[in-house]
């Protein structure tokens, strides 16, 4: 497996290096080091402008578009620096649906009036998109979708519900997968609509989640209207659109969950050692266990990467990567709490600044609230972006060749 990179992505990453080298104070710890929420959502907001007047925001997009006509690969190199140095990719999660996933999408699938019409305000920020896929009746089973779209003249009328939407009550738009043709087989009958939120018939409701966090919502369609040419791809051709969407972040991922959960663990060994458990044998066995299993996770992002490098598809391996991290994430997290022991019932210090994955580099061990909130979050890891069942499903029918579980029983 060669994993080396060629020389000029590695002067891509020099530069990136000068760049942090020139705009973070010199006494930069990563952002769990800023003091509180307000501040950190601020330096958030700053951030994003910083990488955009420094060009580092769409590297990858032709230049036509705002970007610099970079490779995948440069991008995979930045947001791993960045996450080296404990900073985040733009403004998450609104950059990751919007500027990663749908600006990605629309130069794949977009016409030349959809490209015009939105690259420019997801780049500057002007425009926030959030996901509608997900429905109370199909998560894991996303062609199951039963949100429609009828055509009316010229414009496309929908009626449904989307659930488990990411900063919808802070975007401005909404890509849906909708259902445009009832009478055809789920999958071919889908198509993936821009609606506008800010309308009549459009209703968002936040979600309040265990870890005492909003960041979810859901969203009510009754009669919300969007132009009838706001289909992205074909009418009817929904799902290759879906699922060129849902790639984007793979790459990325192979190289950032190594570190992120690399720096958490280390964090918690610090925790271990400031609070006199690093003895317990029982515990310096789950930390070594974990020590190996952060390694093993760092292999596998080799693997997915060496892929990327030799311009392959990631395939099943983004199976693995999803199914080992989140399950992984879950046990860290609950010897977190067990090292804390009854200390961790008392809050102290800050939560995380995101809800999912681990929380941002150099963040307090001895913040119990960090750690309390990001367990929580742990668990919903096995669930949201396929289900630890769904994934073993994924491959050991597509991998292994296993037969399909038969229909009648599912």
């Amino acid at each position: 497996m060669d994993i080396s990179y060629p020389p000029e992505i590695e002067g891509f990453r020099a530069e990136v290096r000068a760049v942090l080298a020139e705009e973070l104070p010199a006494d930069w710890r990563g952002m769990g080091a800023i003091p509180d929420a307000e501040s950190t959502r601020e330096f958030v907001r700053s951030w994003r402008s910083t990488l955009h007047r420094r060009g580092l925001l769409a590297v990858a997009w032709p230049v036509e578009y705002g970007g610099r006509g970079l490779t995948k690969l440069h991008q995979v190199v930045l947001v791993e620096e960045l996450t080296r140095a404990g900073l985040p990719f733009g403004d998450v999660p609104r950059d990751s649906t919007g500027l990663k996933m749908l600006g990605n999408t629309l130069l794949r699938w977009g016409t030349e009036q959809q490209k015009a019409e939105l690259l420019p305000g997801l780049l500057s920020g002007g425009q926030r998109w959030c996901q509608g896929f997900s429905e109370p009746g199909a998560g894991s089973d996303l062609a199951s979708v039963s949100t429609r779209a009828r055509l009316d003249g010229d414009e496309w009328v929908v009626d449904g519900q989307k659930i488990w939407t990411s900063a919808a009550d802070r975007s401005t738009g909404i890509f849906v997968l909708a259902r445009t043709d009832p009478a055809a087989p789920k999958h071919k009958g889908l198509s993936f609509l821009l609606v506008p939120l800010d309308q009549p018939g459009v209703d968002v409701r936040p979600i309040r989640h265990m870890s005492g966090g909003a960041e979810f919502c859901e969203v009510f369609f009754t009669g919300a209207r969007t132009r009838g040419d706001m289909v992205v791809g074909a009418v009817g051709g929904g799902w290759a659109v879906a699922q060129t969407l849902l790639t984007f972040e793979r790459g990325e991922e192979a190289a950032t969950n190594p570190l992120l959960f690399r720096a958490e663990l280390d964090r918690l060994m610090e925790l271990a050692r400031r609070t006199g458990r690093a003895n317990d044998p029982v515990l310096r066995q789950r930390l070594a266990r974990c020590y190996a299993r952060v390694e093993v996770m760092r292999y596998l992002g080799y693997r997915i990467l060496s892929d990327v490098l030799a311009g392959d598809e990631i395939g099943h391996a983004a199976s693995v990567s999803k199914l080992y991290w989140s399950e992984y994430h879950r046990e860290v997290t609950q010897l977190a709490l067990d090292v804390e022991g009854l200390d961790g019932l008392i809050p102290v210090g800050k939560g995380p600044s995101r809800p999912m994955r681990a929380d941002d580099p150099g963040a307090d061990p001895l913040s119990t609230n960090s750690w309390w909130q990001v367990s929580l979050n742990a668990r919903a890891g096995t669930i949201y972006a396929g289900t630890s069942e769904v994934q073993r499903t994924i491959l050991a029918e597509r991998a292994l060749g296993l037969p399909r579980e038969p229909a009648g029983t599912r």
